[in-house]
């Protein structure tokens, strides 16, 4: 039998049902056996029924917010008991605090009845239980936190554990700890022979200090602005600039100390200012070391004030970490002094670039060693700024056996 045959044959098998319904009724006949056709009427209880199942939608989503928030709430402070006491581990902020203690073990409690959450929580803190440390990332990225407040009994607090803290714009430090100190609102170990924060937003900060309404934009910036906000000394007791130390601050001009020996990872890493209300461009024109000079005061006065000044890194610095300086392309001038027995990778990478056919920036570095000599030391990979030539990336020259240049006339 032929598939044409067969599917004719199981045709002629099914039976041709026809149902006589009257035209009039075509859209509401009803089947026996089934439910009637709602086609022009509405279904019993139909308001009803729909305003019970968005009210359960609403329900349902507003208790998956709520635990949700209530969770991240909870988890706002997280510590670790170690066999040196008690560990800062975690902060995650509820949107609404801008200070932060840390000095005690502290919890969030919430106010029975206030649904406003900027005021519906207090910050309550256990006094038996100080906190000894802060590890590293604790505050990461925060972007609402203003002012830190180290406690008296705070022992070490990691390099990155206020990585990346837009806000920040001062740490205050209890004055019987015996490990820390700040110098107007930077911060310091307890000798001052390391600086080892200074807050991104510290700009912020100064100008409330000078009396200036807003941040100037780059085009507006006036000599006294550049004073007393973009420019900053380091006490000359700092032999160290710690890790991350001034990275993505607001300064142009920065005088380190003669005897300083430590730029470590990141220290002095991509600082900017604004174009506009939307842009940033890096800031960082002037690096000079003073010679001689007791300075306390790290404000900027005059040049005088400081002494003896000289162009670039100072004699007698031992280290430079990797991208110590990087991402600083507004730097004109780098010189490595022959004291310099180690530099890390990368360590002034994007310090050059081009702009159309002319190259700016770090575009060559001065080494007062010899080839041979600079050979012998501990260099990192691509320690050396690169530009774009042509698809690849060109280092700039390196000028050994270079004298450093001459201080420019005021």
């Amino acid at each position: 039998m032929s598939k044409k045959e067969k599917k004719i044959k199981n045709t002629a098998l099914q039976e041709e049902i026809h149902l006589d319904i009257p035209e009039d009724e075509i859209w509401t006949y009803q089947v026996e056996g089934l439910a009637a056709p709602h086609i022009n009427k509405p279904y019993k209880h139909y308001n009803l029924k729909k305003a019970l199942f968005v009210i359960v939608i609403i329900v349902a989503v507003s208790l998956s917010i709520y635990f949700s928030v209530l969770a991240l709430m909870n988890d706002t402070f997280e510590y670790n008991e170690t066999e040196n006491g008690i560990e800062f581990t975690k902060f995650s902020n509820t949107g609404y605090l801008y200070e932060l203690d840390i000095d005690y073990v502290s919890d969030i409690e919430y106010i029975p009845g206030n649904n406003n959450p900027k005021i519906n929580f207090k910050v309550v803190k256990d006094t038996t239980k100080p906190i000894t440390s802060v590890r590293q990332f604790t505050l990461n990225c925060d972007d609402k936190i203003k002012t830190i407040r180290i406690g008296a009994h705070v022992e070490k607090v990691d390099p990155k554990a206020f990585y990346s803290c837009w806000a920040l714009q001062n740490i205050e430090v209890d004055e019987n700890n015996p490990n820390y100190c700040d110098v107007d609102g930077v911060l310091y170990n307890k000798e001052k022979t390391e600086i080892l924060c200074y807050p991104c937003d510290h700009d912020e900060y100064l100008r409330e200090k000078y009396g200036y309404e807003r941040e100037l934009y780059r085009d507006e910036v006036t000599p006294e602005y550049e004073k007393e906000i973009q420019t900053y000394v380091v006490p000359s007791t700092v032999k160290k600039i710690g890790e991350m130390c001034f990275n993505y601050a607001n300064l142009r001009v920065i005088y380190f100390p003669e005897g300083l020996e430590r730029f470590e990872t990141l220290s002095v890493f991509k600082l900017h200012e604004r174009v506009d209300q939307w842009t940033t461009v890096p800031s960082l024109y002037g690096i000079y070391t003073y010679k001689g000079a007791e300075v306390t005061d790290t404000t900027f006065t005059t040049q005088d004030a400081l002494g003896e000044l000289y162009l670039s890194l100072p004699e007698g610095l031992k280290f430079i970490g990797s991208d110590a300086f990087s991402y600083n392309q507004n730097l004109q001038y780098m010189y490595i002094p022959s004291s310099v027995t180690e530099i890390g990778h990368h360590a002034f990478w994007d310090t050059c670039y081009k702009e159309g056919k002319e190259l700016k920036g770090v575009t060559a570095v001065d080494v007062a060693h010899s080839e041979e000599q600079f050979a012998a030391l501990t260099i990192g990979d691509d320690w050396v700024p690169e530009y774009d030539h042509l698809l690849f990336k060109k280092p700039v020259d390196i000028k050994y056996s270079s004298q450093r240049q001459v201080m420019p006339a005021k």
